[in-house]
């Protein structure tokens, strides 16, 4: 898979930005990124400092563009636009004090089309990643939140679970976006998407306000996208082997077969995913933000340079 995205980048080389350019995991991903041609690299720091780190630890990152917020040439251009962008939101102080911050100014060099898109996270907590984005380049038009998706893969196996990272106690509505947002990541990573919208109940087999809501979900999704397989409520047995599928919803397209997995709220996304990669042997790739207007991704902070380059890849495919 990410052999595929190597090649099609290639061809497009877009650009992306790394708003932590100090971080030797970032270091190591962006010479292999540049030295191979597969994307433009911005890093973001002081420019002196980040080739110091880089050398230090033995990167070369001589390909790539190295930007200090504190010094750039641009910096007024920037500012107004971000004002106009915070109008009545933030003051102008307020907006040079957070353009002095890497994951702000990271997002206006998107928004302002100078990356195509930003990966961070290996420092800065999920929240400092997604609250600039939600700020600046905001939801897509039809979209009330940002989701997100981690691609598991073992062998020729794929599967996206959703959602394991924004998301806490996602309503009806917002339950029928993930699982179409998530359908669209899967399609992006080459699989036909089957959804599960997951529960402790298969059909009716148990009752309760979160089986209600996983069965109401599913029907919302069906009405706004009709083509989209997708079905619940569900049980995971029932969802993945197709015995138990048939045994007990027998007139589902999704019971047996499914691929996009759908989780009741974060406590349940979170810790599967992490049983699957842990005792199952899944890489998990992720969390892949979903519904944003431009690509902005978030790293885990316990990320290894691999992991940033594979998170690179899958980011400026989604340019």
């Amino acid at each position: 898979m990410f052999r595929e995205l190597e090649e099609g980048l290639k061809a497009k080389h877009p650009t992306i930005v790394f708003p932590e350019g100090n971080d030797y995991r970032i270091q190591e991903a962006a010479e292999r990124l540049s030295r191979q041609e597969i994307l433009k690299v911005i890093l973001l720091g002081d420019v002196d400092e980040v080739k110091e780190s880089a050398s230090k630890n033995g990167y070369d990152i001589g390909r790539c563009q190295i930007i200090d917020p504190l010094h750039y040439d641009e910096i007024e251009e920037m500012v107004a636009e971000m004002v106009a962008l915070r109008k009545g939101k933030m003051t102008e102080d307020q907006v040079r004090a957070n353009l002095e911050k890497t994951n702000y100014f990271g997002t206006m060099l998107v928004k302002m089309g100078k990356a195509d898109c930003l990966l961070g996270g290996a420092t800065y907590s999920t929240a400092d990643t997604v609250r600039p984005a939600l700020q600046l380049i905001k939801t897509k038009p039809g979209n009330n939140i940002v989701s997100s998706s981690f691609i598991m893969i073992k062998g020729d196996k794929k599967y996206a679970f959703s959602d394991c990272a924004i998301n806490i106690h996602p309503n009806v509505e917002e339950l029928a976006e993930i699982a179409i947002e998530s359908a669209k990541t899967a399609e992006i990573f080459g699989f036909v998407p089957r959804v599960a919208m997951l529960s402790y109940s298969t059909k009716g087999s148990g009752k309760g306000e979160d089986v209600d809501k996983m069965r109401e979900a599913a029907a919302r999704a069906k009405e706004l996208a009709p083509d989209l397989a997708v079905d619940g409520e569900i049980q995971f047995d029932a969802a993945v082997d197709m015995a138990v599928g048939k045994l007990k919803a027998p007139d589902s397209q999704v019971a047996g077969r499914a691929n996009v997995f759908v989780f009741p709220d974060i406590n349940a996304g979170n810790i599967a995913y992490k049983v699957a990669a842990r005792l199952g042997g899944y890489e998990a790739i992720g969390p892949v933000l979903q519904g944003l207007n431009a690509p902005i991704n978030d790293l885990s902070r316990g990320c290894n340079a691999d992991e940033v380059y594979k998170m690179a890849l899958v980011t400026a495919a989604l340019s």
